[in-house]
């Protein structure tokens, strides 16, 4: 495996009696898009926290860059430059948006987050614990894009979002200079093309890995991907 980007190495996370991840080994390089296919229950969401430190693994490593960052907790690898957006809570409902915004921007312009999705401009006054799903979204990404980070985990990015603007998120993701990891339950069309690595996640387990264009099926459910 390239030294370049985040893996999980046998990785097992237990939730209480009940183990999610049955030794997991997957890589996503820097930069470029991985995409972790499953159903709930599947363990992509698992394994998406595991590499945040939100999780702790019962067994197996997580590396980055080359570097065994397993013990390391989940606000330094933050500080270090990865970044999560989980499917919920992923914004300070409290805050406007613009002091959600100025909070990743650290003194940088907002102009990025603006321009990536000009809807946020007219919505900088509110709290965004009043934002609709999809504006909500939309803020989470681009407190990842103001960030600069190098490791973004997105978890359903394009949740409550219409597909025009589910396209342009794809479309950006695709076009950061880091290593994007995204969880889905279906391989959006936005991501079938170029070299997006695609990992099929079926009961804590890795059924399927390889290129978005192996999977025959690409915006069929899971399960329809050929193992290796």
């Amino acid at each position: 495996m390239s030294a370049a980007g985040i893996s999980l190495r046998h990785a097992r996370v237990r939730y209480g009696p009940l183990e999610a991840l049955h030794g997991v080994t997957l890589h996503a390089p820097a930069p470029g898009v991985t995409v972790l296919l499953g159903r709930n229950g599947s363990g992509r969401t698992t394994a998406l926290r595991a590499l945040a430190g939100s999780l702790s693994l019962s067994h197996g490593a997580v590396v980055w860059d080359g570097a065994d960052v397993t013990r390391l907790p989940a606000y330094e690898r933050a500080r270090r430059g990865l970044c999560l957006v989980p499917d919920r809570r992923a914004v300070f409902a409290s805050l406007t948006v613009r002091e959600n915004l100025e909070l990743a921007a650290a003194g940088r312009p907002l102009s990025p987050a603006l321009d990536a999705y000009p809807r946020l401009d007219t919505l900088l006054p509110r709290r965004a614990g009043t934002l609709s799903g999809g504006e909500q979204r939309m803020l989470a990404l681009s407190r990842a894009l103001l960030a600069r980070a190098r490791v973004v985990l997105v978890d359903e990015p394009a949740q409550g979002m219409s597909p025009t603007v589910a396209a342009r998120t794809y479309e950006l993701l695709r076009g950061l200079d880091a290593c994007v990891v995204v969880a889905e339950q279906r391989l959006p069309p936005g991501l079938c093309a170029g070299t997006t690595i695609v990992y099929e996640l079926r009961r804590g387990a890795v059924v399927f890995s390889g290129e978005a264009t192996e999977t025959a099926t690409a915006t069929g459910p899971p399960g329809s991907a050929k193992p290796r």
